[in-house]
C-alpha cells in the first residue's frame, strides 16, 4: 500500500462515476476542483458523486476546490507585436483617462492601483512569461517597459509583477462568490491562490466564518506557493495554513527555472518542520496528457517528491482533460510504491518537531515503542485527526491505522501521508473503536493473528485526552 498520497484534478476527461471510480481504485486519494474553469452546478454534480463513491467503496476521498486567485490581465484595443528593445507604455484602468500622448504602445492591467507598485528594474511577464518586459522608467501614474524579447501581446492575457511589492486582496469578487458556495457544500480543503502573507490566510479564514452561518467545521486552507512574495514569507505562510502546496507552475514563472527543483525541496522541509502536509504539483506526468506512458524525466520528478518526503503528488490537465486519466493516475501510484519500497525512500534519522511539548514527547515514545517492538502497525483513534497529523510527521515504517467517530476527519486525513483512515460513527470510546478497527483491518488483511501493534487515543487541540495504551497481540 503506498503512503503518499494521489490529488487528481477533474475535468471533461474524468467527470463520469464510472472514470471517478476507476480513478478512485487506481490510487485516487483526493481530487481537485479547479475553480478557474466550470460552473457551481457542474462542481456540485462532481462532488456529489465523489461522496456517492466514498461511501460506496468505503474509502475517503477528499475533495479540494481551488479558487482562481487575483489574477491580473492585460487590456489592449488590438494586438500589440513588440521586438526586442521595443518600448511599451503600462499602466492600470484607473489611469485611463489620465495617461500622457505617448508614441509608444499602451498596455493597461485591469486592476486598479497596481502599477504604484512597480518600480524601475522590475519585470512585467504577460502570459506565462512569453513576453517579458523590463521596467526602464517610472512616470507620475504609468511606466515604460523595455521588451526582452520578440513576441505578440493579447487582450485579457495574464500578467505576473514578481519584483514588485502587491497589495493584493487575496479574495477577488469570483472567489468570494466560489467560496461561499464551497463553504455551502461543506467541502474539505480550499486551495488559496497567489498568496503572499500569513495575513492572506488569516483573511480568507474570517471570509470563510462570516460565510458559514455557524458551522464550527470549515475546509481545511491549503496555501499554494506560487510567488516570490511567498518564499519570503515562508516560514510565517506554513504556520499559518493547513495544508502547504508547492505550486510549481506559477513559481517557476516568478523564479527562474533553474531554481525550481531547489525551491521544491525548501518548501517540503519547511512543511515537515512544522508539521503540515505538503503537495508537490504542476507538470508532474505532463506527457500523459497525451502519451499512454511518461517521460523518464517525469517518473524521476515523482520519485524525487516521495524521497523528499511530501504528503501528496498532484496531477493537473492529465487527469482533467487528458486522454489517459485513469492510466496516468495508476502509473503515478506504480511510481510511488516503487520508490516507497527502495531504501533511498528511508529516514536515517528520526524527523524533529519544531516544538516541544507533552504532546511531541507522547508522540516520539509512540514512535519508538513501534521501532523497538517491531510492531506491524500503530492504531489510534483520533477524533479531530490532530495527532494522526503530528504521529504521521515522524514517517514511521509501521502501518498508521487510524479510527475516528468523525466523517469529516475522515475525508480530511486523505492528504496526509501514511494514514489509513476508518470511519465508525457513533463510537466515542476507545475501546469499542480499536475492536472496530482491529476486526476491519484484519478484514482488509492489513493485520493478521500473531501481529503486534501500538495501540494509542489521540488529542483533540484544547482537551487532554491523549493516552497510551501500550503493545497489543493481534488475535
Amino acid at each position: 500500500m503506498k503512503q503518499t498520497k494521489i490529488v487528481a484534478t477533474i475535468g471533461p476527461a474524468s467527470e463520469s462515476k464510472v472514470i471517478l471510480r476507476k480513478m478512485i481504485e487506481a490510487g485516487m486519494n483526493v481530487v481537485r476542483l479547479n475553480f478557474s474553469h466550470g460552473e457551481h452546478p457542474w462542481h456540485k454534480s462532481v462532488i456529489n458523486r465523489v461522496r456517492e463513491l466514498s461511501e460506496e467503496l468505503h474509502t475517503p476521498i477528499g475533495i479540494l476546490a481551488d479558487l482562481q486567485g487575483p489574477r491580473i490581465r492585460t487590456e489592449v484595443k488590438e494586438d500589440i507585436t513588440v521586438k526586442k528593445g521595443t518600448r511599451v507604455c503600462v499602466s492600470d484602468i484607473a489611469q485611463r483617462e489620465n495617461l500622457p500622448k505617448s508614441k509608444d504602445k499602451t498596455i493597461l492591467l485591469d486592476m486598479a492601483g497596481i502599477i504604484s507598485g512597480v518600480k524601475v528594474g522590475h519585470a512585467i511577464l504577460i502570459e506565462d512569461g512569453t513576453v517579458e518586459l523590463t521596467v526602464a522608467e517610472v512616470g507620475e501614474n504609468f511606466v515604460v517597459a523595455v521588451s526582452k524579447n520578440a513576441g505578440t501581446i493579447k487582450n485579457r492575457k495574464g500578467v505576473i509583477l514578481p519584483d514588485s511589492h502587491l497589495v493584493l486582496n487575496i479574495l477577488s469578487e469570483k472567489d468570494r462568490k466560489d467560496l461561499h458556495f464551497i463553504v455551502d457544500e461543506g467541502v474539505d480543503f480550499v486551495g488559496v491562490s497567489f498568496v503572499g502573507s500569513a495575513q492572506d490566510i488569516a483573511s480568507v479564514r474570517e471570509a470563510m466564518k462570516e460565510m458559514s452561518s455557524g458551522r464550527t467545521s470549515l475546509p481545511k486552507i491549503v496555501s499554494k506557493i506560487e510567488r516570490k512574495e511567498a518564499i519570503k514569507n515562508l516560514v510565517a505562510i506554513v504556520k499559518a495554513s493547513d495544508v502547504v502546496m508547492a505550486a510549481r507552475g506559477d513559481l517557476g514563472v516568478e523564479m527562474p527555472e533553474s531554481e525550481v527543483t531547489i525551491l521544491q525541496k525548501h518548501i517540503i522541509a519547511e512543511s515537515l518542520r512544522s508539521a503540515k502536509p505538503v503537495i508537490v504539483a504542476t507538470q508532474m506526468l505532463q506527457s500523459m496528457t497525451e502519451n499512454p506512458r511518461p517521460t523518464r524525466a517525469e517518473v524521476s520528478d515523482v520519485s524525487n517528491a516521495v524521497i523528499d518526503h511530501a504528503d501528496a503528488v498532484m496531477l493537473s490537465e492529465e487527469s482533467a482533460a487528458g486522454k489517459y486519466p485513469v492510466e496516468t493516475v495508476a502509473m503515478m501510484a506504480e511510481i510511488v510504491e516503487k520508490t516507497e519500497e527502495s531504501p533511498f525512500d528511508d529516514l536515517f534519522q528520526e524527523l524533529d518537531l519544531n516544538f516541544r511539548s507533552e504532546t511531541a514527547a507522547m508522540l516520539r515514545s509512540v514512535y519508538h515503542l513501534a521501532q523497538s517492538y517491531e510492531a506491524k502497525a500503530i492504531l489510534l483513534f483520533s477524533a479531530s485527526g490532530h495527532t494522526a497529523r503530528l504521529l504521521s510527521h515522524f514517517r514511521p515504517e509501521r502501518k498508521l491505522l487510524v479510527a475516528t467517530n468523525n466523517r469529516k476527519t475522515y475525508n480530511e486525513l486523505s492528504v496526509v501521508w501514511g494514514i489509513d483512515p476508518y470511519l465508525f460513527e457513533g463510537n466515542d470510546s476507545l475501546d469499542a473503536s480499536i475492536e472496530h478497527l482491529i476486526k476491519e483491518a484484519k478484514k482488509d488483511g492489513k493485520l493478521r493473528a500473531g501481529d503486534q501493534a501500538v495501540v494509542f487515543e489521540g488529542q483533540t487541540p484544547g482537551q487532554d485526552m491523549m493516552k497510551l495504551v501500550g503493545i497489543r497481540k493481534i488475535r
